[in-house]
């Protein structure tokens, strides 16, 4: 009966034992003594976050019980109300909607409208101050009217001539 282990007793495999602080299987050869404790400013960071996690934990429980007990009290109210608080709540929502919608729309016109006004600045190469830009504006005003002068005075010129052109052959075309 002595070869038998006894209920209580507990065989382990040779090859699971420590051997003189050394694992025996896998050979990695570590020291199982080596494991530590935690290091001083893991311990102050634990015995700082307790007390900041309790008191946030409990202002959570707290504030928990509160909405409970406010929705139990509103909620008779808000079924006694409910036709007139349902439309109003439509009202005002469909109301904030159209504000936020606007103000979008608002912010996209006036972002477009400075997009636009960069990119053409940049493309007729306005850059610079203010007085710069104003005489480039001035020039190219008194160039696009002198353009338009000589323009003008080029097609009445030719007006003129295919005038005086009709009358030599309304003139000299017909004979009486």
């Amino acid at each position: 009966m002595a070869d038998r282990p006894q209920p209580h007793q507990i065989q382990v495999h040779p090859q699971h034992q420590y051997g003189g602080g050394q694992l025996l299987y896998g050979g990695g050869g570590k020291n199982v003594q080596s494991h530590r404790g935690p290091s001083t400013s893991q311990v102050l960071a634990i015995l700082t976050l307790l007390p900041v996690g309790g008191t946030l934990l409990a202002l959570a429980g707290v504030t928990l019980t509160g909405t409970i007990i406010g929705l139990a009290v509103t909620t008779p109210l808000f079924i006694i109300f409910s036709p007139v608080l349902v439309p109003a709540v439509i009202t005002i929502g469909l109301a904030v909607t159209g504000f936020l919608t606007s103000g979008a729309f608002g912010l996209t016109g006036l972002s477009s409208l400075s997009w636009f006004l960069n990119y053409f600045r940049q493309a007729t190469g306005a850059t610079g101050s203010a007085q710069e830009q104003l005489d480039r504006a001035k020039k190219r005003m008194l160039d696009m009217a002198e353009f338009t002068g000589q323009k003008t005075k080029d097609v009445g010129q030719e007006i003129q001539s295919k005038a005086q052109e009709g009358k030599r052959t309304d003139t000299g075309g017909r004979e009486k």
